[in-house]
């Protein structure tokens, strides 16, 4: 399969994911008996289509050119180190994962970037339409930079996109409302990120949203010292105080959101 193949692929994998997960929501859902439902996915899918033609517009190209210079060149660390083509792909899916655990903990360390990513957090009901709600500013900031790291390691175009079709299902996934059963979430999460895991990171204390930053791998939680579970799943509260109305909520509400100068929420 080629790679604009793959990127169609991905494209449908991600609205059957969606659709799926969003009825499964209403069926069993964890959080139950709330209201709005659609317009709050509403919302987060129109910032998510509008980011992604805006980074498609502004970044596909510049990703094709520099994954292809890169091979062209022979330079970055999986070229240099000459793996058959299969081990080298699963050597790019893991090199390019532990890279999202360092970029997103970056997002929550660094003032500036927090400002950016603190809109995604912001989100009150969690659900599988969170996964797309991120500031189209912190998506410019991490696509620049990925170009380098792109070139750094040495990922093709292909590899790229075989990455990004893994990341959608499990990102859709642990985002989800969805209600599975604790000792399947636990299983699962020896290998990736799930509910259970991701819902910690999202929770209304600091302490807690400072953790579990992994993107499909979990064991970059462990390694890292980040992870950190909750035994009563449904004693956790989501969002930011600060962004807790609904005009933070709105579509020119969440662009606002990196604008505005508040502290962190402090646990209790």
């Amino acid at each position: 399969m080629d790679a604009v193949s793959l990127k169609q692929s991905k494209v449908i994998l991600e609205i059957v994911f969606l659709s799926l997960l969003f009825a499964l929501e209403a069926w069993i859902p964890l959080f139950k008996g709330r209201t709005g439902r659609l317009r709050h996915g509403v919302r987060n899918i129109a910032m998510g289509l509008m980011n992604g033609a805006v980074t498609g517009i502004l970044f596909s190209g510049a990703t094709a050119f520099v994954t292809e210079a890169a091979e062209r060149q022979n330079v970055g660390l999986l070229h240099w180190l000459k793996y058959p083509y299969w081990p080298e792909t699963v050597m790019a899916i893991i090199l390019f994962d532990l890279w999202m655990y360092f970029w997103h903990k970056a997002n929550h360390r660094l003032p500036f970037l927090w400002r950016f990513h603190r809109m995604h957090h912001s989100d009150p009901e969690l659900d599988v339409t969170t996964a797309l709600r991120f500031h189209i500013g912190e998506l410019i900031f991490s696509s620049v930079i990925r170009c380098g790291i792109l070139f750094l390691f040495g990922l093709t175009l292909w590899q790229l996109i075989l990455y990004e079709a893994m990341l959608l299902p499990v990102i859709l996934f642990h985002h989800s409302n969805v209600a599975l059963p604790e000792r399947w979430d636990r299983l699962l999460r020896i290998f990736i990120v799930t509910p259970n895991m991701h819902r910690v990171h999202h929770s209304h204390f600091q302490v807690e949203t400072d953790s579990n930053y992994a993107s499909i791998f979990s064991v970059w939680d462990r390694l890292g010292k980040s992870f950190r579970k909750k035994e009563n799943i449904l004693t956790l509260q989501y969002g930011l105080d600060a962004f807790g109305t609904p005009r933070w909520q709105s579509f020119l509400g969440m662009l606002e959101t990196p604008f505005i100068a508040v502290q962190k929420n402090v646990a209790k």
